[in-house]
């Protein structure tokens, strides 16, 4: 994969500076030089045109260096920073040049911008009843890019709708791929309006859990050196965060105890479920220390992921 050229922002702005120099230029220069030719000339004729058409390339060529410009100051982000949505730029480039627009059609039908807005607004009134769940979408789309509830590369829950990593944040839709490698596409409206989980932020890694029952005649102070002592050797979880024991539950028919365990990220949190459940059968079964007969609780609380504040 090629990396990105350094140069190539600098490069772009500086052409965008010098096409609205020399456009300037010509436009300030088109008018003496055809008024310096024969009245009789044909040229003459097309003053106001070329001298419109002119001013209406430099504030295109406005816009982009604008566009470009601003593009770049957003697009610089600290270490730890998360990139601006792309919806956003879109947004900006869509805004700036619908503006330019306006102003040449302004200059080419002699029409104050007023009137070119009253008539452009019933168009999109129209327009907008016709593909009015389009519009939804795509507002959706700009409302989320502005609240930024998640991005590209996080790991989502969208309640009825799916989990998954966010593969693109598009206008209308929103690409999710899941655990199984599944191609999910969902409409933004949609999105807005329900739960949203962000298991990447603030950050990547989370707290899972996973319960069982130990006899009672084990002491609780042996078992939880058992259980730290299985786990010390785990490569899965993350290992800056050692696991924890805790006791949930004391009664005749057993101990109940939850380890408390750090997944670098949600698409691991099974390899690192089952690493747990194998390391701890793994040392029970060295000591010859049988599980409870009481019904044990589903092993881990949550579906995908139940992050709870660390300890």
């Amino acid at each position: 994969m090629k990396s990105p050229d350094p140069s190539a922002p600098r490069t772009s702005w500086l052409r965008a500076s010098t096409r609205v120099i020399l456009l300037l230029l010509a436009a300030a220069c088109a008018e003496p030089l055809i008024q310096h030719l024969p009245a009789e000339h044909s040229l003459q004729a097309w003053l106001e045109p070329v001298r419109n058409t002119l001013i209406a390339l430099t504030i295109f060529a406005a816009a982009q260096l604008t566009q470009i410009l601003i593009s770049l100051r957003l697009s610089q982000r600290r270490k730890g920073q998360r990139p601006v949505p792309k919806v956003l730029l879109d947004l900006l480039r869509v805004f700036l040049f619908a503006f330019a627009t306006l102003v040449a059609l302004s200059l080419f039908f002699n029409r104050d911008l007023s009137g070119i807005l009253t008539g452009s607004g019933l168009v999109l009134a129209v327009l907008g009843f016709a593909i009015r769940n389009v519009v939804a979408d795509t507002l959706s789309g700009i409302a989320l890019g502005i609240e930024a509830p998640f991005r590209m590369g996080d790991w989502v829950r969208i309640e009825t709708l799916g989990q998954g990593r966010v593969q693109e944040i598009g206008w209308r839709t929103t690409r999710l791929v899941t655990r199984d490698s599944t191609y999910m596409i969902l409409p933004n409206s949609q999105i807005s309006r329900q739960r949203i989980t962000n298991f990447s932020a603030p950050r990547k890694e989370f707290r899972d859990h996973a319960d069982l029952i130990l006899p009672v005649d084990l002491p609780v102070a042996e078992a939880k050196a058992l259980i730290c002592a299985a786990l010390a050797g785990a490569r899965s979880i993350v290992e800056e965060r050692p696991a924890e024991v805790q006791v949930v539950r004391y009664g005749p028919q057993g101990i109940s105890y939850r380890v408390k365990y750090w997944v670098p990220q949600l698409d691991h949190e099974p390899l690192c479920r089952d690493e747990v459940f194998s390391l701890i059968d793994l040392a029970l079964r060295a000591r010859d220390i049988p599980f409870a007969s009481a019904p044990v609780a589903p092993p881990c609380a949550h579906e995908g992921a139940l992050r709870e504040d660390a300890a």
